[in-house]
């Protein structure tokens, strides 16, 4: 049992130092934790029910993900080579698009759930 106590903290600890890298070197995390930070407050000053907010609240979660999971995909690419290739250059773009996509749909989901507010 301590086995898996120890395993989940060594996951933790990985986690928070894969974060604070991307904190560190990525601008746009920042950006995006300014964003989710405002409209979280917007999420609990307006009369939404829980599963609104929650959906909202875990869209933000997720567009921090998808920047993480676009750095990861940079420093491979990165690591690989830093000579221009048409491949590097579609994958960091695709892990950009990631990204994008996903605010879209975080978006989506603000303009649908303020459109009920009004209707």
């Amino acid at each position: 049992m301590w086995q898996q106590i120890l395993r989940i903290q060594q996951r933790a600890i990985w986690s928070w130092d894969g974060f604070a890298h991307v904190y560190k070197t990525e601008g746009s995390l920042a950006q995006w934790l300014v964003a989710n930070a405002a409209f979280a407050v917007l999420a609990f000053a307006l009369p939404l029910s829980a599963g609104e907010r929650g959906m909202l609240l875990m869209g933000g979660i997720i567009v921090l993900a998808a920047e993480c999971m676009n750095t990861a995909i940079e420093r491979v690419v990165d690591d690989i080579g830093t000579d221009k290739r048409d491949a590097a250059k579609y994958a960091k773009d695709c892990g950009s698009a990631a990204v994008a996509v996903t605010a879209i749909g975080v978006g989506v989901a603000w303009v649908c759930v303020l459109a009920g507010q009004v209707i």
